[in-house]
Formats: C-alpha cells, structure tokens, sequence
C-alpha cells in the first residue's frame, strides 16, 4: 500500500521547507538550540544547496564574500567569493556534522499546506518524486525556508523577432549541459552578478562575447583573498576566531560603505568608478559602460574578483554594448543605434521570477491565503497566519546573516510558549492597526532592481511602524531581534 492521503500521516513539532542555505541553517538552529523539539526538512530536490544546486551556468559564484554568506557557528576557510561547489561542500559538511541527513526527505515536492484551528495543526501535503505516492505530514509549527524565486523558470522579456534568431537563446537558470559555445559568437544581455560571472568564465573558449546592457551596473573588485584572514591564519590564530574576526570587520566596513551610500553618494560612486578606470584605462568606456543612473546599493554591488571582467574586456575577448533592444534577427540582435550584433548563441542574464513561499497552496480553515493581502510581523510572520514563520534574508547585507537572527528568535519564541503552555501564536492586527494603509515589502528608494519591481505585489504588505515592518537594515536589527517583546499585544497566544 503505497502513502497517501488516506494513510495517517506524519507528526513532527516542527516543519522545515527547503534544503538550502536558509534550511540548513534553520534545522541546525533548531537542533542545537530545542533539542527536544522533532522536525522534518522537506526538499524538492534530490540533495541539498537551494540555488547552489540548482544553477550550473558557467563560473556560478557568490556575489557575498562566504564570511558573511556562511553560517556564523561553521567557520569559512576558503576564498572570500566562492564558486558553487564549494559552497555545496560546506553546507554538506554543517549537515555530516549535525547528523541533518536523518531529517531531511529529499525530492519531495509540497502540493499543498492547510492550518486546522481545531486541530491547532498545519497539514502539509506533498508527492515524493521517486515514486509518485502522495504522503501527508501534520506540523505543530512550519519554517518556511523555500527561498524568494521561481527556480524552474527565469524571467526573460519578450523582444520583436525572437522566434526568427537562427541560434539558440539560454537562460542562465536553466543552463543545457550539452550548450557548445566553443569558438561561438555569444551575447549576453544584462550587466550584473550573473553576466558579471559568466562572462570570464566563458571568453577564452569562444571566438568573441558582447556583454549588451540597457544600463550600467556598479561593479567592485580586489583580489579574491582577505588580508586579515591571511594576516590571522599566519599567526596560528583559531579558525573559529578568525572567522568572526573577519566577519565583524567585514559587517563594519560593509555598514560605513551603505552610509556612505545614503549620505554622500557621490564619493562612492567616484569611488567605484575609480577602480574601475584603473581595470580597463580608458575613462570613455568608464563614462558610457559602467556609469549607472541609480545610487549605489538601490541595487546590489556586482563583486567583481582579481578584475575578471575587466581583464576579459581590456584583453578583446569582451566587447560592451550600452543600447536598448530594437528586435532580434535572424543574425543576432538590431540594436535601436541601428548597429546589428552578430551571434550564435544569446544568453539572457535578464534576471529571474519572483516566487513567494514557493508558489505553494496556503489554506487557513479551509479559506485560500492571499499573502499580498496580510500584513508582515517583524518580516517573519504574517498577519492572520498562526505558527508559521518565513525566512526572508537581507538584501544588501548577506542573506544568511538574517537566517542566523530568525533562528535565535524561533527558538527563543517556541520555548516561550512552552513556558506558557500555549500552542498556537497569531500575529494580529489589533486597535488602529486593523485600517492601516498598506504599503509596499520594500520602498523603491531603498532597493529596486527589475525583479523585485515585477513581484512586489505578490509579497506581504509593510506597515508604518514596527511590528509590522521588514527591516532590511542588519546592523539595526542584530540589537532589536534578541530584544524583541514575545508578549507584544500584536502577538495574540491559544
């Protein structure tokens, strides 16, 4: 007899979604901190790493250095930006050390997730993918940790004249093991992390690639080490110092820089673009390639490491086209300059699709949740939602440090209720708070890169005042989560 929905499912005080750099590091939290709590991690995939599995383009890196991306409790001991596999490695290492593996169900796939207020239970279904047997789990509390982005499609604009190109067009996400581009002309459209990256990985191999971008992107670069690191290691000092050390300078330099940003944002960019003069010595390129329109950090900084961008440009492997697109051809891409860029292949390093809590079905007593319409709690919870809790990251500091902050919380809160005897928590709208003015996950002034403009209504709606914010400053919230009032009135406890 196969699982299915009429089997009795599986209990567990504590369910987790997704595998990946928020999963990992939630199970650990969860683990170390409530060990008497069980709990399950659900995972799509057939192994863990979220993105870090899931993208396979050429050179895929970190655009955080991993000081900050990785776990505060798991020391980084290599490169400040690392590529995919050793990223996957270290997360593999943090689930060997736990003994994660027992926890974690790989390849399933959650259809469906309802909240029974007489049960004081979430029910969550889901279709193991190696069998195709449909299998139920009952939580008492779920961890939402799938990530922001729909990972089985990116976002690629339609363009005048796609279905006439001769060539093929990829799209980063989804990146064809077979896709030959030795000795091929290739274009790729977009100018951050990703064609930032790439871009070097692929040159020496093709005859030439034309990096073609509406706009400019900010772009950083150094050697891809860290002298204090470097400095500590030769003293023999702990990694588990060294990793902190590094990781609070690191968190220092990164908040003066974002200040900087806000307060005096012409001597950043000048900044910026004096490296990048100092790459590719030519200021004409500088002025009409790589001078954006917006102020540092309204969009992420590209990190660019040992300038491999630039030297792929300066060597002529690399040319850059600052141009909006006409229509595509038969030949490649007419440029509205009425230039023609000849291609074989075309990539659209054009972004990717916003994906709310997964794209995952919410019922609360039999009633379909939209998430647009609820308010966020302390960017965590959801108005109206009882017991469950999503990891959302930064967006300028690295995500994981956020991941670390809600796992101190939810295990400070789940012991809170224990302490109260309580069950279920409900984030609620209460007072005045029931007819306030919803406004956007994120102001445009502060982070508006193309992705985050096309989802925004799909995210929870923002408040004018705490509790029922995202505070997307890390350096703010490091003091106030630890100190956050379990008690507040907004919090209702059954």
């Amino acid at each position: 007899m196969s699982a299915s929905t009429s089997a009795k499912p599986e209990h567990f005080d504590v369910l987790i979604v997704g595998a990946g750099i928020s999963g990992v590091g939630a199970a650990h939290h969860l683990q170390e901190q409530c060990p008497n709590k069980s709990f399950v991690v659900l995972e799509l995939k057939d192994t863990h790493g979220g993105t870090w599995a899931t993208h396979t383009y050429p050179g895929i890196r970190s655009d955080s250095d991993l000081y900050t991306f990785g776990y505060r409790f798991k020391p980084w001991t290599g490169v400040p930006i690392a590529e995919a596999q050793p990223i996957l490695d270290y997360m593999g290492e943090v689930i060997e050390e736990d003994h994660l593996d027992k926890h974690i169900r790989y390849k399933h796939e959650i259809t469906g997730t309802s909240w029974s207020s007489d049960d004081k239970a979430w029910t969550v279904t889901a279709k193991q993918l190696d069998t195709g047997d449909t299998v139920q789990f009952t939580c008492s509390f779920l961890w939402m940790c799938q990530g922001y982005y729909d990972h089985k499609k990116g976002y690629t604009p339609e363009w005048k004249g796609m279905d006439t190109f001769k060539g093929t067009i990829v799209h980063p996400q989804i990146w064809p093991e077979d896709l030959d581009y030795k000795d091929k002309r290739v274009v790729v459209i977009g100018s951050g992390a990703t064609a930032a990256t790439l871009i070097p990985a692929m040159a020496d191999d093709c005859e030439h690639m034309i990096m073609l971008q509406r706009s400019p992107t900010y772009f950083w670069t150094g050697e891809n080490r860290n002298e204090m690191a470097d400095k500590l290691r030769s003293l023999d000092v702990p990694e588990e110092w060294t990793h902190e050390i590094v990781r609070r300078n690191i968190l220092a330099e990164a908040k003066d820089i974002q200040n900087l940003a806000a307060s005096h944002p012409e001597m950043v960019i000048e900044e910026l673009l004096k490296v990048v003069r100092e790459k590719v010595g030519s200021d004409e390129i500088v002025q009409k390639h790589f001078t954006p329109k917006y102020r540092p950090w309204q969009q992420r900084l590209a990190y660019v490491p040992d300038g491999d961008l630039f030297d792929a440009v300066t060597s002529g492997k690399v040319s850059i086209a600052t141009d909006n697109i006409e229509s595509f051809t038969k030949e490649g891409i007419l440029l509205q300059s009425g230039e023609e860029l000849k291609a074989d292949i075309i990539i659209t390093a054009t972004g990717f699709n916003l994906l709310p809590f997964g794209g995952i079905p919410f019922e609360v007593d039999g009633e379909p949740v939209d998430f647009a319409k609820h308010f966020t709690h302390r960017g965590m919870m959801l108005s109206g939602i009882p017991n469950m809790v999503s990891v959302f990251g930064y967006l300028r500091t690295s995500w994981t440090m956020r991941v670390d902050l809600i796992g101190d919380y939810v295990c400070r809160f789940l012991k809170h209720m224990d302490e109260k005897g309580t069950s279920v928590c409900t984030p609620t709208l209460v007072g005045d708070d029931v007819n306030m003015e919803p406004l956007p996950w994120i102001k445009d002034e502060d982070f508006n890169p193309g992705y985050m403009k096309r989802g925004l209504q799909m995210l929870p709606k923002c408040g004018d005042h705490a509790p029922w914010i995202y505070n997307t400053d890390y350096y703010s919230e490091k003091d106030q989560m630890p100190e956050y009032d379990l008690d507040d009135k907004t919090m209702v406890y059954s």
